[in-house]
């Protein structure tokens, strides 16, 4: 449940014009096997791209000229990490069971009236062990739908933060007042010193990217989220190797990706430390930077910090986009750092488009002090479930810092 904030839906309504004719706001609580009202022949059409296990082949880091004309084309991307508000991680987004078009449709259809261009969104290495050719009609029905909406998505295939034990199937409930207390790594903390199933992990790097390698409705490839994340909540279940695995596997998904030669660019994002002076930087964060054909950061900072993340990472001559801000409580807001990244040139996703299932409007100290009651402020999200704002300011901004405004 989201906090009731009151506000006036006339001032900057994401729902369309339903309101303003009299009429009640779609409701998005619908059965997901309805039939969507988009172009999905590709869902069902398309051919399904062969899936070779790949090797390095010598393919090497975009050149900055070449990363620089593919961010110029983009316009900067600005968009929101991006989950539907009924599920409560990436399994359940796209499993077939829970998997929900027609929401999806709707939502990125608020985030469009935004005036986005772009979104990030995890995928899981289950996923494809599940049902790889399923998996791979569903993303390419869901690169359609958000196609519809002028949207290009930023897919994360790996992702250290939060459970190291994901597992197929039903996903538990929400635990009432934490945020994102669902949410799960790929690859699991039992698979992530497999060497066996690092062949498993290979054909689902190139198998995903070889289906989308000359799609330019898809906006890029973030490799691995936080790759040195320690996933503190979970300390007694996680790996204390990760690290060092990690660091290992790393540079071979570079490699596995660079050997399918998308059209586009690969990054993953550092978010701790320093990061100016390369003898200083994490082993992990090293790796990161020096093969990122684009710049991505992670910033929950003030404004000024923020800004100074950006003075870090640009003597790297490459373009940058922030892939994670929003922390209301702890002073990074849509006010106050979208100004800076359109000053700076600088792409930027906040964590959250529409409240839901990872409540992640609460704070992260909620794992430590649940809050059953909904928060004053929230954390992060800008939406709730029927579209209208958190806060209408933020609307607001966004939309006059929108390289395309397609907000009606």
């Amino acid at each position: 449940m989201t906090a009731d904030n009151a506000h006036d839906p006339k001032d900057c309504s994401l729902v369309g014009n339903s309101e303003q004719r009299g009429e009640p706001r779609p409701d998005l609580s619908v059965h997901r096997r309805t039939a969507l009202k988009v172009p999905l022949l590709l869902a069902g059409a398309t051919a399904l791209s062969p899936t070779p296990r790949a090797a390095a082949t010598g393919r090497g880091r975009w050149s900055p000229d070449r990363a620089f004309t593919w961010y110029r084309a983009q316009r900067r991307p600005v968009g929101a990490n991006y989950i539907p508000s009924n599920a409560i991680n990436q399994l359940e987004m796209f499993q077939p069971e829970t998997y929900d078009p027609r929401r999806i449709d709707a939502e990125l259809g608020m985030a469009s009236r935004l005036g986005f261009n772009a979104i990030r969104v995890f995928l899981h290495d289950l996923l494809w062990t599940q049902d790889h050719r399923g998996f791979l009609r569903r993303l390419v029905q869901f690169v359609t739908i958000a196609a519809g909406h002028a949207i290009k998505p930023l897919f994360v295939f790996f992702d250290s933060c939060w459970d190291p034990h994901p597992k197929s199937g039903p996903q538990r409930a929400p635990v009432p007042g934490v945020h994102n207390s669902g949410w799960v790594q790929s690859p699991g903390a039992d698979r992530l010193g497999d060497p066996a199933y690092g062949r498993v992990l290979n054909d689902y790097v190139t198998g995903v990217l070889s289906q989308f390698r000359r799609d330019e409705r898809v906006l890029g490839w973030d490799l691995w989220n936080e790759p040195d994340n320690p996933a503190s909540v979970y300390a007694k279940v996680e790996r204390t190797d990760k690290d060092d695995l990690v660091a290992a596997l790393l540079p071979q998904v570079f490699d596995w990706a660079r050997a399918v030669d998308p059209v586009q660019p690969l990054t993953s994002g550092v978010w701790d430390g320093a990061w100016a002076d390369p003898a200083r930087r994490s082993p992990i964060a090293g790796i990161q930077l020096d093969n990122s054909d684009v710049i991505t950061f992670h910033s929950y900072a003030k404004p000024d910090g923020f800004e100074e993340r950006i003075a870090e990472l640009a003597p790297l001559g490459r373009p940058i986009v922030c892939t994670e801000y929003l922390a209301r409580t702890l002073g990074s807001s849509v006010e106050g750092v979208l100004p800076i990244a359109k000053r700076r040139g600088v792409g930027a996703f906040n964590w959250g488009l529409v409240a839901g299932k990872t409540q992640t409007y609460l704070p992260w100290d909620s794992w430590d002090h649940p809050q059953p009651a909904p928060p004053g402020v929230w954390f992060s999200d800008l939406l709730r479930m029927d579209g209208s704002p958190y806060q209408p300011s933020e609307v607001d901004t966004i939309r006059s810092v929108t390289p395309l405004l397609r907000a009606k």
